[in-house]
């Protein structure tokens, strides 16, 4: 299985196909990422199925292959939940926790969380509200997506101050938590935006997936995030 030397630090890219891609298609987009990761020196998170995770594990070396979600179960009962053990043996090295497809409640995202670092994932947690924000930070997760649910898939970012005020409170809480900000992400320019307003890390989903060229967008994305970067 390839080794990937990529760590989960910023400025960074993710690459979220949700439910969109499977099997060829989400292994073709994952090869194009992986060349353009390594191309760029931009670490990216990959997000794919759980039964595409070994595929794209196996035939990637650039990527942080993460699963879309887990249970906080231990090995033996747990028939048809997803055991944390076998996403690390897949390839997986980080989870997605939350997400507004697929919410937790505290207590779950917790026992989750706990789990995760048990097994060594890294947990990418979703959070949407202020106060989801503040609460969620403080269960420590490595990184963690501030998104208003109603700009998810929208191709329309928030107007307001969400970026700057929602980062800030992570930040607030644990500064070392990695802020991606990526709802109504479409172009390059927005994943500027995003890391001018103080976001670790900025990707997305149907602005990519729905692309007439994914090379094309990919590129551009990965040529905000390394400008960014180099201007610091």
């Amino acid at each position: 299985m390839a080794q990937n030397a990529m760590t989960l630090t910023g400025p960074l890219l993710i690459v979220n196909p949700k439910a969109y891609l499977y099997g060829d298609e989400a292994l073709k987009l994952a090869v194009l990422v992986d060349e353009l990761a390594g191309r760029f020196e931009i670490p990216t998170i990959y997000t794919a199925q759980h039964a595409d995770l070994r595929l794209i594990t196996e035939h990637t070396t650039n990527l942080i292959i993460t699963a879309q979600h887990m249970d906080p179960i231990t090995p033996g009962r747990g028939m048809g939940h997803i055991l944390p053990e076998s996403l690390v043996a897949a390839g997986a090295r980080a989870v997605v926790l939350n997400h507004a497809e697929h919410p937790l409640t505290i207590a779950q995202l917790d026992a989750t969380i706990e789990r995760a670092r048990e097994v060594g994932l890294k947990t990418i947690v979703c959070a949407d509200s202020d106060a989801q924000c503040y609460a969620i930070a403080h269960l420590r997760p490595d990184a963690m997506i501030c998104e208003p649910t109603a700009a998810i898939g929208t191709g329309q970012m928030d107007e307001g101050d969400y970026v700057e005020r929602t980062t800030a409170v992570v930040k607030s809480v644990d500064p070392s938590i990695l802020v991606i900000q990526a709802a109504g992400v479409s172009r390059g320019a927005d994943v500027t935006r995003v890391l001018k307003q103080g976001a670790d890390g900025s990707g997305g989903t149907s602005g990519i997936i729905k692309h007439p060229d994914w090379r094309e967008i990919l590129a551009e994305m990965y040529t905000a995030i390394r400008d960014h970067r180099d201007e610091k």
